[in-house]
This record gives structure tokens, C-alpha cells and sequence, in this order.
């Protein structure tokens, strides 16, 4: 298929959507435009194999999103910053989920000694912090694939930290008890996995995220599974 033919198939497909949604339920446009009361900040990779609502089962309205090459949080990005202050002072949501995932090719371009060019050897320099800051137990890992995933791994917690000490994140935590979750998609199952780290802690029972439409529980396992909102 050819550029301009998936860009025309995209439009007949949104046309086809939206066609079968109001026909389904004739309020649900009506209420989506009447604004916007998400309780899930999501923060993921610009990754196209990781979008946030199809992965989470939920519908427009149920996540605020922000993404960007390999999930990377920076406290010097005004472009994020300015996110995390919208959805959490403003919008008042009560989940913060920091999002990285398997066979990331940032992770990958951080373990290389290569440089990408561009912007992006800036971009990226956060991730290769990341890579010297635990160089021998990445070195250790034999496996590239299982190195990649380390690394991303260890980029959400990284992120996480950074998230933790940002100031309107810390007054929310403090004032309407707002959660911060770090998480891992795994693509090639679908799955995602809380990675323990941030305000939810393993042992004190499920944690659930609802949406309008659906709902994303955490267990003690660290496995997330997606339900039918009641």
C-alpha cells in the first residue's frame, strides 16, 4: 500500500469509527465534547506498536498522554513538564503511569557505542546515563534482546525518580493522594507489568486504574490485567 493510500484508508477507517461508535452509543461524541475528565496521566514511547488506549483497553477521554522517544523524563523538558502540570493540577488526575517497553529502539541505540545524529544523540542522553550509571550489570547480559529490555527497564525507574521529585507531583501526592506507577509493555505478548517502583508498592493488595469504559488492575504479581468497568 502505498503512502497516500494508507493515509485515505486511515481516513475511511476514522469515518467507519466513528460511524460505528455513535451508532452504538449516540451520546458518546455529544459527551466527549462536552470535556475531558481523564484519572490516568499515561507517559509511553512514541514506539507506534504501544498506543496507550488500544493497549489498555479504554476509550477517548480515559488517558491523558504524553510520549516521546523511549518514555525518556527529563526535568529540563518544558514540553513534558508542561503535560504533567496540565493533567495533574489542572485536569486533577489520580494515576501518573510511566510507560517503557520491550524491543525499544532507543534502548537500543543507548547500548551503542554509534552515534544516531541529529538531536537525537541529545535526546538519547538521559538513556546512556542510564547504560554507564549500571554499565556491568548491562555487560553482564549476553542476550541483546534481553539487554534492550534491561535497559528500558531501568529507564522507567530512572524516570520514575524524576517524576517522584517533580514539584506538582510531590503537593499532589501529598494533597488528593495521587499514584505514580512505573510499568513495562512487553509487545510481544501484550502484557504490561508494573516494574514496583513509585507511589504503589507490592504486598499491599490489587491497585486499579478506571476508566470510563474499563479498568487496568495491578496485583501483587506485578501483572496487569485489563476488566469491564462495573
Amino acid at each position: 500500500m502505498s503512502a497516500d493510500n494508507t493515509f485515505h484508508y486511515a481516513l475511511s477507517s476514522n469515518n467507519a469509527w466513528a460511524g460505528y461508535k455513535a451508532h452504538q452509543n449516540p451520546q458518546f461524541f455529544p459527551k466527549l465534547a462536552g470535556g475531558q475528565s481523564p484519572e490516568i496521566l499515561w507517559i509511553g514511547c512514541s514506539d507506534s506498536r504501544c498506543p496507550e488506549t488500544t493497549i489498555l483497553g479504554m476509550q477517548p477521554g480515559d488517558v491523558f498522554v504524553h510520549r516521546n522517544i523511549a518514555n525518556i523524563i527529563s526535568p529540563t523538558d518544558i514540553n513534558t513538564t508542561a503535560v504533567i502540570e496540565y493533567a495533574v493540577a489542572n485536569l486533577k488526575v489520580k494515576h501518573v503511569v510511566l510507560c517503557g517497553h520491550s524491543a525499544c529502539g532507543g534502548a537500543a541505540a543507548a547500548l551503542s557505542d554509534a552515534r544516531v545524529g541529529g538531536v537525537l544523540d541529545t535526546w538519547l542522553l538521559p538513556l546512556k546515563t542510564v547504560r554507564f550509571n549500571h554499565a556491568e550489570e548491562l555487560d553482564a547480559i549476553t542476550d541483546e534482546k534481553e539487554r534492550i529490555m534491561r535497559i528500558a527497564q531501568l529507564n522507567v525507574e530512572a524516570g520514575i525518580k524524576v517524576l517522584m521529585n517533580n514539584a506538582t507531583i510531590r503537593e499532589a501526592i501529598a494533597e488528593r493522594g495521587l499514584e505514580v506507577h512505573g510499568v513495562f509493555f512487553d509487545i510481544s505478548c501484550g502484557r504490561i507489568k508494573e516494574l514496583g517502583c513509585g507511589t504503589a508498592h507490592a504486598g499491599k493488595g490489587d491497585h486499579v486504574v478506571r476508566g470510563k469504559h474499563g479498568q487496568l488492575v495491578f496485583g501483587q504479581d506485578g501483572e496487569a490485567a485489563i476488566a469491564a468497568a462495573q
